[in-house]
């Protein structure tokens, strides 16, 4: 995956700020999983019960849940989980399998062409703060980098976007507000194939009257982006508020069904307790996870790691 190159060597601290970010997460799966298996001999209907209230309450989403309990039950029956104790360690590896078992999607540009990345989301999840923190470490990784100012409704998605083009010291591509979005793409899309620029970062509206012009105004911008360089958007990652819980499920069901989603990044996990929508969301709509951001600082935006993250949870 190329979002994850020189990801090697992870800034010291991250896993316990990640830890941190997931307390209540933590709290609400592991410190009640902890209460219930306390004194247990077997694990029997009552036991399985509680656990699923636990789940679903915890945000990991109807189908991840359900599967969850079935891999448990079907452990118990054929007596390979016969210990409560023991049910801790197998949800965690069933969780880390549901996360790494998704698919990569999109493609690649073709050699000497850039990576187009198309950044969607409605407004408030943090999607043009998000591109500029991609935007820094893609630059931080030695490529160049084109932003491209495709919400031309909101009146401070422009100038916000070329603060962070200053900050990031990526070229941004703008024009003036109320702009037909399209054509802006259509002029990046020329100037970035010209500057041999390696990576462009489309930020898109989140809101445009209804959600039936949003939608047919990001189709737009895909086939405008296809046709003049075939192949792109190569990448369109979606972006969700990990405080909305269920709320963000319906939201990726709603663009992946429109547009088309390749990855998620899901944005202000710090603090909140709905940690676990990470799992549902990838479950249910399988989905692979991109990115996922504890907090405000620059490197709080980080590229994925399924066993990390379930670590943090169970730690």
């Amino acid at each position: 995956m190329f979002w994850k190159k020189d990801n090697s060597e992870k800034k010291p601290g991250f896993f316990e700020r990640l830890k941190q970010g997931l307390s209540k997460t933590r709290a609400g799966i592991t410190g009640r999983l902890d209460q219930l298996i306390l004194n247990k001999k077997l694990i029997d209907e009552d036991l399985l019960d509680e656990l699923e209230e636990i789940l679903y309450t915890s945000d990991l989403g109807v189908v991840a849940v359900q599967e969850l309990i079935d891999l448990v039950r079907s452990g118990v029956s054929r007596k390979e989980l016969d210990d409560p104790a023991r049910l801790k360690q197998a949800l965690k590896e069933n969780m880390v399998s549901f996360l790494t078992s998704v698919k990569e999607k999109g493609g690649s540009p073709s050699p000497g062409q850039p990576m187009v990345i198309m950044v969607i989301g409605v407004n408030g999840v943090g999607k043009t703060t998000t591109i500029g923190k991609l935007a820094c470490m893609f630059r931080d990784q030695g490529r160049k980098v084109m932003m491209v100012a495709a919400d031309t409704f909101r009146a401070a998605a422009i100038e916000q976007l070329a603060i962070w083009g200053e900050r990031a010291g990526a070229e941004v591509i703008k024009q003036a507000h109320g702009s037909d979005p399209s054509a802006v793409v259509f002029d990046a899309i020329n100037a970035a194939v010209a500057r041999g620029t390696d990576i462009v970062l489309i930020d898109t509206a989140g809101r445009i009257h209804t959600k039936v012009n949003l939608m047919d105004e990001l189709q737009k911008i895909q086939r405008v982006t296809g046709r003049n360089l075939p192949g792109a958007p190569h990448q369109v990652w979606l972006v969700l508020d990990a405080t909305t819980g269920q709320n963000a499920i319906s939201q990726a069901e709603m663009f992946n069904k429109n547009i088309g989603i390749t990855g998620i990044i899901l944005t202000k996990l710090d603090g909140t307790a709905k940690g676990g929508i990470v799992v549902g969301i990838s479950r249910q709509l399988k989905i692979p996870i991109v990115f996922i951001g504890i907090g405000e600082k620059m490197d709080d935006l980080r590229p994925f790691d399924a066993n990390e993250f379930v670590e943090a949870i169970f730690a």
